[in-house]
């Protein structure tokens, strides 16, 4: 089973940085791709980043791409996620998320952590 726990959410004034961390069990996490959402209070979850199972390939919602990287490091099985410039809007529960192929759709997404809260404020 794959167990995910992420870590590095707290609260952060508007213009500067977080990285978080999603460390993971389980001895097939190279094999999968990864990806972060987030979940605002009275706002459906969405998408942030993901990450191909190797990190040839990334994708990014909209609302985060030229300030947020996501990256992976397949030898200590963890998945990383550096904000920069953060936005009041991007106040929200993050969690990363496990799933077969890179993918944006929640519902592919097999495995979920707990989730690591982020708060931005003016």
């Amino acid at each position: 089973q794959v167990q995910l726990v992420e870590s590095g959410g707290r609260l952060v004034q508007a213009g500067g940085s977080l990285r978080l961390s999603c460390a993971a069990s389980g001895r097939t996490f190279s094999m999968r791709a990864m990806g972060w959402f987030r979940q605002a209070p009275g706002k459906e979850r969405e998408f942030v980043a993901g990450i191909s199972f190797n990190g040839q390939r990334s994708n990014y919602a909209d609302s985060v791409k030229g300030r947020f990287t996501i990256s992976r490091d397949n030898n200590a099985n963890t998945v990383s996620l550096q904000m920069n410039t953060l936005k009041t809007e991007d106040t929200a529960l993050y969690r990363c998320a496990s799933a077969p192929m890179l993918t944006t759709i929640a519902a592919d997404y097999e495995y979920w952590g707990q989730g690591t809260d982020v708060t931005v404020s003016s």
